[in-house]
């Protein structure tokens, strides 16, 4: 967790497990929000595709990740990053080893898979919702 008064850092990786809902969901809305006062990226520790319903959720609010195509860790040229915000457990735990080599601050803001959501396809999209209701909150607090 940031420590309140925590400097707005320039540049911010968000980071999940697949870079398929979590982490674009939180660049996109970083990026509404902070426009060119921040750079934003975002990647995964594995392999995804990105999740249509994290598409939906976002295209709700006018935001458009249509055209984002998921990406690892190792394909970003540049980890000269200020703050890494990592959302699922295994993408914190590659965050910290990054520590060893580069001098970086790490938050975990833990975030809810709504992937895991089952029912009817309301009942999943107020999942991917909830979570991208929580990360706006997060990011507009965080990075104000």
């Amino acid at each position: 967790m940031s420590e309140p008064g925590a400097a707005k850092p320039q540049s911010v990786l968000f980071m999940c497990r697949q870079n398929a809902v979590r982490s674009p969901m939180a660049a996109a809305l970083a990026r509404h929000y902070f426009g060119r006062s921040v750079y934003v990226a975002s990647a995964g520790v594995r392999p995804g595709e990105l999740d249509p319903f994290a598409t939906s959720a976002l295209d709700e609010i006018g935001l458009d990740i249509s055209r984002h195509r998921p990406q690892l860790l190792e394909d970003l040229e540049d980890l000269g990053f200020d703050l890494i915000v990592t959302l699922a457990p295994e993408a914190h735990h590659k965050a910290l080893e990054l520590t060893r080599s580069l001098a970086v601050d790490v938050e975990y803001w833990p975030t809810p898979d709504p992937t895991v959501e089952t029912g009817n396809r309301e009942q999943r999209m107020d999942a991917y919702r909830s979570v991208r209701d929580g990360l706006k909150e997060r990011i507009l607090k965080r990075l104000r």
